[in-house]
């Protein structure tokens, strides 16, 4: 009996993704590619290798009958294996993936018929649940429909594209941190450069075990928790992101349970779990298989990384399973990431030199220092460090422009030629090694030092205030560590214009059960970034939990939250104000009630289920959608309620010079 092919044998003969599955389906069919747990952990669907590509090959079937080869297809799915069986028979039939959310209401429509108008699908593929609402939405006429979870048997009349290269595999929609999204031309040469380039640099073989949260739409999802084990032939445990939200033990309980080998997500995953598991919960997990836990975040904070090692060594996690990197989609996913097994590098740099574009290295703990966590070594693609405005190459000791240029890099913008040569065209000056060459301009600072590649921020989101460059991710952290009342990951700093001069705001989430310490906390917050930036902030405003904009990967999106700002819409604190509802399992209190009143009733369970709903329509939507999202819902429940309960317990940053003053929450200094 002839041995099956191995990972090395099935890779060195693949093209494309297709291919591999194909190949890995022939040799080893029986072997479990993917499992969905449901929000309790416990499995609700898994799909085999063999299983996956007869899925996929009846779903390309169908495709191709109807004539969507080489045409476009929004994927409308909710989290599970659906999507990837409808991804997966997307290339097999030769037709562009645009991978999108599913929103519930109208409201949440603008940034899917956005994403339409800009994709021009042919198709819209969902589930035959999701099918009857995605039709009474409206804005997708003249899409055919197909629901691809009834198309479950092998089709004999598939016929495989002639696929290269250089194909189009998928429009990747970006999400949005600085910008309106644009849809990025992945190729299937580029999906297979980059996951080639993430197995090596996770070292992942066919006995590695993935465990995934995030969302399967967006790009450290679908490329990193989706596709990589599929690469690589690996196991796959994925579960929605609302359900780690929810329980984020549940993520890590998953982990210890499954010996999962790989996972990860931004910074903001590791605070919540440093919050919100409790010390009995955390000595019953086994953290001691985890060996790639990468945190992709830009920049990865040094204490994230202290704060999680420390809490759960207890329970076997090793600090040197961190595996800092830097990626994004116009790169496909992965650009740079550092060692298995290592311990991350982190360097200390002088602020002030900094703040004026220059690296400087000071002692650990020298007053004045900040602390740079690398993000690894470039892998597998060329990176220049440059001036944005001349195009001359850095000195090494120089803050520039990352510019990227190889095989992972995608195609452009989806129908925006200009943008496309102005982000993917450009060329280093009086650079003879490089002459020539096309590189992406990613937006982002930073600087190598010992081949390393430091992320310093954004040049979109960059501060300059009296000559200074202020990082605002460095004045973020301050903030949230100027009192125990800021929740970490969840604040923005931005600069404004007021009477010709640069200011600075800073807007940070209040912890929902301190509301009546809104004042010490702003006072807290302007003293440290006096004291440790020596900067004086414009405007401190301390808003609600859980309403600062982020993308769906957790990064802030500063310059929605400037737009907030300056129309009046931040949901700001009142000190004083009763607490918003409490921690799931907490019991809940009305504030409208005496003492000893009777407890308000339970939710029906069709209250429970529109609050759920809800709850997924914000993680999904971008953030300029979520404020209206909840006035809708609000609107709509309100109605129902007695007029002597509808007093509005939220109150809007009001601008206007006539508007109060809230105390203790935005103090304007003149």
């Amino acid at each position: 009996m002839a041995q099956a092919p191995g990972t090395s044998a099935i890779l060195s003969a693949s093209a494309t993704l297709v291919d591999v599955l194909s190949r890995r389906a022939a040799a080893a069919p029986e072997r479990e590619a993917y499992v969905f747990l449901d929000d309790a952990g416990v499995p609700a669907a898994r799909l085999s290798y063999g299983e996956l590509d007869a899925r996929a090959r009846s779903i390309a079937a169908r495709l191709q009958a109807h004539g969507l080869a080489g045409q476009r297809a929004l994927l409308l799915y909710p989290p599970g294996l659906d999507f990837v069986s409808a991804f997966m028979g997307c290339l097999y039939g030769g037709v562009v993936a645009v991978p999108a959310y599913p929103p519930r209401t109208p409201q949440a429509l603008p940034r899917l018929l956005a994403i339409a108008r800009d994709a021009r699908p042919a198709a819209v593929l969902t589930t035959a649940a999701l099918l009857p609402r995605i039709t009474a939405l409206g804005g997708l006429d003249g899409m055919r429909t197909v629901a691809t979870d009834d198309a479950a048997r092998e089709d004999e009349t598939w016929n495989p594209p002639a696929l290269d290269g250089g194909a189009l595999a998928f429009l990747q929609y970006t999400s949005g941190s600085t910008a309106t999204p644009k849809g990025v031309m992945v190729s299937h040469g580029n999906l297979l450069h980059n996951e080639e380039t993430i197995r090596l640099a996770f070292e992942q073989t066919e006995g590695s075990v993935v465990v995934g949260w995030l969302p399967l739409y967006h790009d450290m999802g679908l490329i990193g928790t989706v596709l990589q084990p599929l690469y690589v032939g690996a196991r796959a445990i994925l579960m929605s992101p609302l359900a780690f939200l929810q329980k984020p033990l549940l993520w890590l309980d998953v982990i210890s349970r499954y010996r999962a080998t790989t996972s990860g997500g931004p910074n903001f995953a590791y605070d919540l779990c440093v919050r919100k598991v409790k010390p009995a919960e955390r000595d019953a997990l086994d953290l001691g298989s985890w060996e790639v836990a990468f945190n992709g975040a830009e920049p990865v904070r040094a204490e994230t990384l202290e704060r999680f090692s420390a809490w759960f060594a207890p329970c076997g996690f090793r600090s040197s399973a961190f595996f800092p990197c830097y990626g994004l989609a116009e790169a496909t996913l992965f650009v740079s990431g550092g060692s298995k097994d290592a311990e991350p590098v982190v360097a200390a740099v002088s602020a002030a030199e900094l703040e004026q574009g220059r690296v400087a290295a000071v002692g650990p703990g020298a007053a004045g220092g900040r602390r740079l966590v690398s993000s690894g070594a470039p892998r597998r693609l060329r990176v220049a460090i440059v001036d944005p405005e001349s195009g001359q190459p850095c000195r090494e000791d120089r803050v520039g422009e990352i510019w990227l240029a190889g095989e992972s890099v995608a195609q452009g913008y989806w129908r925006q030629p200009e943008a496309t040569e102005e982000m993917f065209g450009a060329r280093v000056a009086a650079a003879e090694a490089t002459l020539g060459e096309r590189f992406l301009r990613t937006g982002d600072l930073g600087f190598l030092a010992g081949g390393e590649l430091y992320i310093a921020g954004r040049a979109k989101d960059l501060i300059i205030i009296r000559g200074r460059n202020l990082y605002p991710h460095d004045l973020e952290a301050a903030a949230e560590r100027s009192h125990p009342a800021a929740r970490p990951g969840c604040g923005a700093a931005f600069a404004i214009e007021r009477d010709g001069e640069e200011r600075l705001i800073v807007v940070q989430e209040l912890d929902r059960r301190r509301t009546e310490e809104a004042p010490a906390v702003a006072d807290a917050i302007r003293r440290a970034l006096a004291e440790q930036h020596e900067v004086q902030v414009q405007d401190v405003v301390l808003v609600r939990a859980g309403t600062i904009p982020k993308t769906s990967s957790g990064k802030i999106q500063r310059h929605a939250c400037r737009a907030a700002y300056l129309a009046g819409s931040l949901e700001v604190v009142i000190p004083g104000e009763a607490a918003e509802a409490p921690e799931p399992g907490a019991p809940a209190a009305d504030p409208r009630r005496g003492a000893g009143a009777p407890a308000a009733p339970a939710p029906t369970a069709a209250t429970a289920q529109n609050i759920a709903h809800l709850r997924e329509d914000l993680l999904a939507a971008p953030s300029e959608e979520r404020s209206a999202l909840v006035m809708a819902y609000l609107r709509r429940h309100l109605a129902r309620l007695p007029p002597t309960r509808q007093r509005p317990r939220a109150a809007r940053r009001q601008i206007a010079p006539a508007s109060p003053r809230l105390p203790g929450c935005h103090a304007p200094r003149t």
